[in-house]
Formats: structure tokens, sequence, C-alpha cells
């Protein structure tokens, strides 16, 4: 290893979630092209906080130049934030905001995501509908805003009927479970607004399993559900770009240790996906190119 080569600990929440495989491959992507090396901690179990509490204390030992973070949990990760401080390492947060120092924080409005999805799902469906909620993991503050934007948008619209809501966890499995027993207790859905893709592909999944129909919207525009929305059978998706957030957050790391500026905030604009622009997200991940820092930071 070059003696001048820098180290950038990434850790990420899960190895179940496509949106943070796809940071992963970002961050290696910035690698690969600046000579710096990564190490990605992931918990085993998803989303779990004692094993990502265990993988900043050996973070701690192994004493990377620079950490890029996606907490698990805003809440039970603050000691850890405080420890890499203290010792510190500076770090650049991403997707989850968390109390604490941080070089700079990368991603993306998950209020307006979620006001922008919801509101664009009510025009699809028309004055009076029937729909269920699917939410991601509780305690994730990216949750809790999309939820928070969906209360904004279902106040604009008091024709949309929310049945039920259930927890999904961002997981696909979970998704689907959620949905059977929406399914099981409502004779008339409408739609699915599900607070990400993966667990819109599993309400697909229940639905099709059911020979039930129902309008289907995701966040985060992973492959699979831009194939489904290809095909007409997801409504449409909501851009919560893992890729360009990573390759950014990577960056953002790079350019502190070489001493060069690096705004407190950077935010990535939501873009809706659907039938008349999706072709550009169906780029395999592995093919797409980071964009430059010019292009995300004006």
């Amino acid at each position: 290893m070059a003696a001048d080569q820098k180290i950038i600990a990434v850790f990420t929440k899960n190895t179940t979630n496509p949106a943070y495989e796809v940071f992963r491959i970002a961050a290696d992507q910035v690698a690969r092209a600046t000579g710096a090396k990564i190490v990605h901690y992931v918990p085993k179990q998803p989303d779990n906080v004692d094993e990502q509490v265990a993988m900043v204390e050996q973070a701690l030992k192994d004493k990377p130049d620079a950490v890029v973070f996606i907490p698990v949990d805003d809440v039970a990760m603050i000691d850890s934030v405080k420890k890499l401080n203290a010792a510190n390492i500076p770090i650049v947060l991403a997707s989850n905001p968390l109390p604490g120092s941080f070089v700079t924080f990368v991603g993306a409005d998950d209020y307006e995501i979620g006001y922008r999805q919801a509101r664009y799902l009510f025009e699809h469906l028309g004055a009076r509908s029937k729909i269920v909620v699917i939410e991601g993991v509780p305690a994730a503050p990216t949750n809790r805003e999309r939820v928070r934007g969906y209360k904004r948008a279902f106040a604009e619209y008091p024709g949309i009927e929310v049945l039920d809501s259930g927890v999904g966890n961002y997981q696909q499995p979970d998704g689907k479970r959620a949905m059977v027993k929406f399914l099981k207790d409502f004779a008339q859905i409408d739609a699915v607004l599900s607070a990400n893709d993966g667990m819109a592909l599993g309400a697909l999944e229940a639905l099709k399993e059911a020979n039930r129909t129902a309008v289907v919207i995701g966040i985060n525009g992973i492959l699979p559900a831009v194939k489904q929305i290809e095909t007409g059978a997801l409504l449409a998706s909501v851009d919560f770009n893992m890729f360009k957030i990573g390759c950014t957050a990577t960056r953002a790391a790079l350019r502190h240790l070489r001493g060069e500026k690096v705004p407190e905030k950077i935010m990535l604009p939501a873009e809706i996906i659907d039938r008349t622009n999706y072709k550009a997200w169906l780029v395999p991940v592995e093919q797409r190119t980071c964009p430059e820092w010019d292009e995300i930071v004006r």
C-alpha cells in the first residue's frame, strides 16, 4: 500500500437493501479513480445497532483517514459518532442525519420526496380513492420525514382515504407481508404508497399472488423497480439516488483530506421516474459513471 494512500471507512446499514449496495459500488468507483482504499463495514443482521456500534469500535482501532457514515439509527449511534469525533477522525454523514460534528451531510430532502411521491400518486388516482401505506424502518429519519411528507399530501387531498398503514422495514419480504395482511383486511385497495422500492416490489408480489390489482409507487429508482415501471406494473419511483450520494460522500471525504473546501450540506434533487423518462435509470449501476464534483456542488 502506498504510504500516502487514503483509507476511507464506509458504513452502510445492511446487505439486503439494493440501495446500500449501490452506495458501496459508488464509493468503490471513486476510490479506484483516486487511488484511495475503501474498507466496508456492514452489519450481517440488517440495521443492527449492536453490530454497527462494534464496527465503529473496530474502526477506531484501525484508524482510517476518514469515515463515510450511514447510521442504522439516528439516536442509538450518537455515542459512536462522539467517539469518532473525539478521535479526530473526520466523518462525512450520508443519507440519514443525526447530531454530531461532520465534514458535511450528503443526502436528499426526504420530506419533499415523500410529499412529491404522494402528490404524484394522488394526481394519477383522481378525486376519490382508497389507499394503503407501507412505511420503512420506524426509527429511520428517512422514514419519519417521508411519512411527514405523506401527511402534508393527505391534508391536501381529502378524497384520498388511507385504509391502513403497515411497517415494511425497507425490506422486500417485509413489504410483501404487510401487503398480504392489507389484502386480507380490505376488499378494495386502489393504490399502495410505499416508502421505498424494495417494499413496493414486495407489494407487487403479494398482489400478483392474490390475483388483485392496485397502483403501486416507490422511492429509490433501483433497477428492478425501474424494470417494473417499464412494464407498467409500477406507476413510478422517486430518485433518492444512492449512487450519486455514495459518489459525492466519498468525494467529499477525499476533498476534506486534501484540504479542499466542502459545503456543510449537499442535497441532491428528487426526481420522479415514470414511463416518460425511465430509460436513463435502466443502465446497470456497475456501468454508471460517478458525476463530477462540480455537477453536484454548484
